[in-house]
């Protein structure tokens, strides 16, 4: 009988550990950004959770796939490391998303023509 492979499981616990860092990441971002700015509603609370967590997953792999971070996974501190990339990605997420449905609601009962005209309004007025 063969002796269990150590590859075997170093690439488990290297797997699995990724999973646990940034499963973990994403809920402290989560936590963060919840807290800061408390949800007024429970709608407000799972789009603001839905976000974090994609914001997070989705900024976390661009920025470790763009600047190939992937060789970092070889020890803990590596994946530590990857996991404060998801952490820091997913801070934004929710601010973005809530800029943009405010501005959504300031434009009701405006045409698209007037909404396209104030958009480049604002584009000139951040050229000054």
């Amino acid at each position: 009988m063969e002796p269990v492979s150590t590859s075997g499981i170093a690439t488990f616990l290297k797997f699995y550990g990724m999973v646990i860092v940034t499963t973990l990441a994403i809920a402290m971002v989560a936590t963060v950004v919840l807290m800061m700015r408390f949800p007024r509603s429970p709608q407000e609370w799972a789009v603001g959770l839905i976000c974090t967590v994609v914001s997070s997953l989705a900024g976390g792999a661009f920025i470790i796939v763009k600047w190939g971070l992937h060789e970092w996974v070889r020890d803990i501190w590596g994946v530590i490391a990857l996991g404060g990339f998801f952490f820091v990605c997913g801070l934004p997420g929710w601010a973005i998303v809530r800029w943009t449905f405010n501005f959504i609601n300031k434009q009701e009962g405006k045409t698209i023509i007037e909404v396209v005209k104030e958009l480049k309004d604002a584009k000139n007025d951040l050229r000054k």
